[in-house]
């Protein structure tokens, strides 16, 4: 095979995994999960996001934790995929950002999509996970103190580029690849919560509360 062949066989398969990505972070795990349990649109109750938190409150905490893991794994998935067959660091940052962007943009719902936080959180554990831990803690301390979903997905979402910066590997700055695609993953998620954070600083974001068992 000739080197321009083989460099035309890479790109393929490079837009081939990027695309795969995308599908699979289309995949609306929660607008599945509320129609098969409760046979409504999760989009039009709560928030209207079809990610954990509102699949949570909408159909109770299996659901919302099913929803969490499964959106984590299709942005691991795509990950993956653009790892074992191609390994091209910017390869794999692409195809995470593709994921991301088709949960947030996914063609079956007329890319009306969640946030990404999930999602990206997949993506980032197969990068460097130690990122993707520590930005779980500060969620959960976030949580913890102010109770707002959305100001602690967005707090994790500004710290995770200086966490996979700081974290990616002892002494060594990751790829610039890495550095920029975390950016992006950052500021995506932080823009799809404009509507929370316009909220929160009008002080009429509501307060996460348990969903209420069903009689």
């Amino acid at each position: 095979m000739s080197a321009h062949a083989g460099e035309s066989s890479g790109i393929v398969v490079s837009a081939l995994c990027i695309a795969a990505a995308y599908l699979l972070g289309s995949i609306p795990f929660g607008y599945i999960l509320v129609r098969a349990s409760r046979g409504g649109d999760v989009r039009k109750t709560g928030s209207g996001n079809i990610g954990a938190a509102n699949v949570t409150r909408t159909a109770g905490l299996a659901a919302g934790f099913a929803t969490l893991i499964l959106d984590a794994a299709k942005g691991a998935a795509g990950v993956w995929l653009a790892a074992h067959f191609v390994g091209s660091t910017t390869v794999i940052i692409l195809a995470g950002l593709a994921a991301m962007i088709g949960h947030s943009f996914p063609f079956w719902l007329g890319f009306r999509g969640g946030k990404g936080v999930a999602t990206a959180a997949g993506v980032f554990a197969v990068v460097c996970w130690p990122a993707v831990l520590g930005a779980i803690v500060l969620w959960v301390v976030v949580m913890a103190f102010w109770q707002y979903i959305s100001l602690a997905s967005v707090s994790a979402a500004a710290a995770l580029p200086l966490l996979v910066y700081v974290l990616y590997a002892p002494r060594h700055a990751p790829p610039l690849a890495i550095s920029v695609g975390t950016l992006l993953a950052a500021v995506l998620v932080i823009m799809r919560h404009r509507g929370n954070i316009e909220r929160l600083i009008a002080g009429t974001e509501p307060r996460f509360e348990r969903p209420r068992k069903s009689p």
